[in-house]
């Protein structure tokens, strides 16, 4: 885990995006988050775990559970010693694996904490706070090895632009409001 003080973004102002689809992909069988700008456009595409996508889904759908989730806790922790989750960022895009940041506050002290996308936007649901992608990930994410992704071959090989043409008109409401 890294801890490290808030830099500027060589490659420019993030992205501010939210959460547009939560599904299982077609081609994979995997949980992928879906990540578009406020406008509706740009998909990052995020495949992540089954239990990140309920820990995710479970705060979209507003569901009450008798006992903290793991985010819920550290939602509650942090807000507990005075410390506020002010954004979280995808900053990156590396071998087909996305790499985030929580950013937090803490008596005008600001703190940048590595995490998983998953985790990082699944806490920033709860604390309600902004989900910004770097440019320079939204842009790797056009080019995404799509053939990695694969299930053992499976899914067989997957067509890059019918891929893009599937999470570009990927509507919020397309598979119910979150099919997971």
């Amino acid at each position: 885990m890294t801890v490290g003080a808030v830099g500027t973004p060589s490659d420019g102002t993030p992205v501010e995006m939210k959460v547009a689809a939560l599904t299982i992909d077609p081609f994979t069988n995997m949980p992928i988050l879906v990540l578009k700008d406020l406008k509706g456009r740009n998909p990052v595409p995020i495949w992540i775990g089954r239990s990140e996508a309920s820990a995710i889904a479970a705060e979209l759908e507003k569901v009450e559970l008798a006992r903290p989730m793991t985010h819920d806790l550290m939602k509650v922790m942090l807000g507990a010693v005075g410390v506020a989750v002010t954004r979280v960022e995808v900053t990156d895009l590396r071998e087909n694996t996305f790499y985030a940041t929580i950013v937090l506050c803490r008596e005008g002290k600001t703190f940048v904490i590595d995490a998983r996308p998953s985790d990082a936007i699944a806490l920033a649901l709860r604390a309600s706070c902004s989900i910004r992608v770097a440019r320079k990930v939204n842009e790797k994410s056009r080019s995404l090895d799509l053939r990695s992704l694969d299930r053992d071959g499976a899914a067989g090989p997957v067509d890059p632009e019918t891929y893009r043409h599937f999470l570009e008109t990927l509507s919020e409401d397309a598979f119910g409001k979150w099919k997971m």
